[in-house]
This record gives C-alpha cells, structure tokens and sequence, in this order.
C-alpha cells in the first residue's frame, strides 16, 4: 500500500513538474500591456437627435389633430444617442486612429486616456472604403504605439488586442492569427487579418499587437450570430491604414486609382477553359467604355496576370493594387488573351468619390427557343429592341436550365449570354457551330449578363 501511494506520489509530481515545463511555453503578456497600454484610448461619442413634434403622433384627419397642434405647439426636442469604441495614439502630438463607424455622425467625441484625462476631439479625416478615421486632441508628450509589420504575421502567431469592450476601459484578449489576406463582402480594399481574439463592441478602432508590442492591425470587424465574440474577429492591416492617415493628415481625402474594368475570380474550370495551368490571376468580364483600361486595348474575357510587375495571385488583389497606384501613373499590365500572354500599358484615372439597365431579358417576340443538350438550357436569340435596351449585337437569353451542369454554374432562366470563351456571341447558328467545335469532357466559359452584373461562368460539355 505504502508502495502504491509511493508511486502515485511520483505520478503526481510528474504531472506537476510537466504542467510547469508547459506552462513556462505560454506567452506572458503583462510587459507589452504595461508599455503599449498608455497609448490606446476609449473614445466615446454623442449624436444629436433632432425632433420637432413633441404633440401625440396623431394623422391630420384625426378629430383631436387641431387640438394637440393648438394647445401643444411644436417645440425643438433633441435626444442624445451615445456609443463607445477604442482607438490609439499614433503621434506625441494628439493624432488618434480609430475606425469610421466609431465616430461617424458623431456630434461630440470624448477621448479618454489611461490617465483618466479627456479630450474633446475632431475628425481630420475619415475614409469608409477602409473605415479608418483619424482624429485629433490638443495636447503633448503623449504616449504612442509602435507601429509593425503584417506582412511578417504568420498564421498561428499569438496577437493581443487591448480596447473598451462594452465600455470597460484597457481590457485584454489574446488569440492567434487564423489567416491573413481575408475579402469580406464589399470591402475590396483591404486584405483583412483574421484572428480568433475575443473581440466583442467597443472594442471597434483598437489596436492588434503582436508579440513584440508592435501593432500590426486596426480591430475592425466581427463575425457574430449573437451580437458577441464567436471567435471570428477581423484586423485592417496597420501599413494600409496607415497609409489612408497620412493622406487623410495632409489633406482630409483619400486618393484611389482606378481602370474601370469589372473582374471576377478565376476558378479551375474557367482557366482550364481559356487555357491556363493554373486558376491565378483576375478574370475582366467587362470594361468600361472609354475607361484607361479601354484605351489600353483589355478586352473582356482577358486575365490579368500582372500588374506593375507583381504577381496577381487572386482576383481581390488587383483592386488593392490599383487603388494604390497613383492617378496619372502609366502601369504595364501582363495579360493572357487567347492561348498567350501580352503587355499593355494603361495610365490610372483617379477613382470618384462614393442609369439602370434592364434586369433580365425574356423571349416576348415569339421566336423560337432551342434547346441545346451539351449545356442542358434552352435558349433564343435577343430581339432587335432588347438588344437596343441591352446596348448589345446579338446575344442569347436563357429560357430555361434543365442540365445538372448548368445548374451547378448557376446559370438562371432570363440571363443573357454574350459570349463564350472570347468569342462574341452573334447568332444561335454560331453558337450551335462552336460548340461543336469543343471536345467532349471540355469546359466551356459562358460570358453571361444578369440585371447589372456581367460574369464569366464555366460549364463542363460532358453531353454528346
């Protein structure tokens, strides 16, 4: 018994001393907190809420109407409406990065320091493409972060957030980095950092450090079926939004480049069916009359392979890289355009700051639809006035998708087809002709036209 017990002693210990030995493998976070700490900031804002009725919301026609309006006449009635975010000092002199959604509409911003002091601040610039905004508050000496480098993250690397979750000042979380390079809907500009620190509201505008105590985000955005953290939290890269402050700093504005074409991702089977190795690079499926990428002769149906020099390894990177080319600059651009590669040279228009064409097309003139097995749809030709009201020559309107392999493209019954691969659809004759002309087993790029949106589609002809 004595023995037993002797060694489950010993097991015991084992247990402890290998609990230390990992324990002493965690990272330790209170001496970044301390130094880095100071310099992030709760900012709280006040929007004024006008109201001038303060009678009974009653209609016009209602008996007692002229007697509220008589005996409670409108007076001006204003409401408060007050939100709370974070931010960091990235100047001695009082200059403040946050998020746009932070303080926009915001009639009065309060930032408050670690010390306890507050600040009325004001807003120098704010750019929504990015939501980075940068304030500033009159003071000196002030304690600033030091600025790192995101691209030398690595996926699984520890991070730190520090900000106002909820309003309890310099809280910490810590987590590691998910992956780098994210597109969310409707924000092309930034390639976000994903991590898994809890960030929850108020904790929008802080700063993402890494081990070093360098920041190398702007805590952003969350991904949230309950309002709270679920582990999926979003970072704007520290250089990209530092580069939006020094424009909003010099001169209130952001300045982006532009070559107005529309582009979408470029899947295996849409570059095995124009010809590519391998599905890297931005597919155009449609360019804008007139545009720098007109003049310079891109074509839709045209993959761009390289912009400047640098690789374009997905689609989302070509909007971030044009935005970044300064207006007026002339960028050499590797194409690929049927079966070979080929330069052009396009001068970047400036991007504006922040007509409607027919949502569908449908066969009223009675012409004849025709279905085409290899596709598994039915199609017919435009007519003359839906061709006029499409700004098009030719075209097929899908009638109705029957095929398993057209469904899985997501072709839908009224899209328009304008052309495959390269080739401009004329005729329903032509179109019968190439398809002939394609292998069995082959995928075909379907140029389609739905509503406003021109997209490439692959379709795989597995039919005889």
């Amino acid at each position: 018994m004595l023995r037993r017990f002797a060694t489950l002693s010993l097991l015991a210990m084992g247990v402890i001393i290998s609990s230390l030995a990992n324990a002493k493998e965690l990272p330790d976070f209170t001496g970044l907190v301390e130094k880095q700490g100071p310099a992030v900031v709760n900012i709280s804002t006040t929007q004024i809420i006008r109201n001038t009725q303060t009678y009974p919301n009653i209609p016009e026609n209602d008996p007692f109407y002229d007697f509220f309006k008589r005996f409670a006449p409108q007076m001006p009635h204003e409401q408060e409406s007050q939100s709370l975010g974070s931010g960091f000092l990235i100047s001695t002199d009082g200059y403040i990065m946050t998020n746009v959604h932070v303080v926009d509409h915001a009639d009065k911003i309060i930032v408050r320091l670690t010390d306890k002091r507050e600040f009325s601040a004001k807003i120098i610039g704010a750019d929504k493409r990015t939501d980075v905004a940068l304030l500033k508050i009159e003071a000196s000496d002030l304690p600033i972060i030091t600025k790192g480098d995101p691209n030398k993250l690595k996926v699984g690397e520890w991070v730190v957030a520090i900000g106002s979750p909820f309003g309890f000042d310099s809280s910490v979380t810590a987590g590691i980095v998910s992956a780098k390079g994210r597109s969310l809907p409707r924000d092309n500009f930034v390639p976000f950092i994903q991590t898994d620190v809890a960030i929850n509201p108020g904790n929008s505008g802080g700063p993402l450090f890494n081990m070093n105590g360098e920041v190398v985000g702007i805590n952003s955005q969350i991904y949230t079926r309950s309002g709270g953290s679920m582990g999926l939290s979003f970072a704007i890269p520290i250089d990209v939004a530092m580069q939006v402050a020094d424009q909003l700093r010099t001169t209130g504005k952001v300045v982006r480049g532009r070559i107005g074409v529309t582009i979408q991702e470029l899947t295996r089977e849409l570059a095995e069916s124009f010809g590519l190795s391998k599905p890297s690079g931005a597919l155009v499926s449609s360019v804008e009359k007139n545009a720098p990428a007109d003049k310079a002769g891109i074509e839709a149906s045209d993959v761009i392979l390289k912009f400047d020099g640098k690789p374009v390894d997905n689609s989302n990177d070509l909007p971030r890289m044009v935005a970044a080319t300064k207006p007026g600059s002339k960028v050499v651009v590797e194409l690929w355009r049927k079966g070979t590669s080929k330069q052009v040279t396009v001068e970047i228009a400036q991007m504006p700051e922040e007509g409607s064409l027919a949502s569908s097309a449908t066969n009223q003139n009675g012409d004849v639809t025709e279905k085409i097995p290899r596709l598994g749809i039915a199609v017919s030709e435009l007519s003359k006035e839906q061709q006029q009201e499409l700004q098009v020559t030719g075209g097929l309107v899908v009638e109705n998708v029957e095929g398993t392999a057209a469904r899985a493209a997501g072709l839908q019954q009224g899209d328009v087809l304008l052309a495959i691969g390269n080739v401009q659809i004329r005729s329903l004759a032509q179109f019968n002709d190439f398809l002939k002309q394609v292998a069995k087993g082959r995928n075909v790029a379907l140029l389609v036209r739905r509503g406003e949106i021109v997209l490439y589609v692959a379709i795989r002809l597995d039919e005889k």
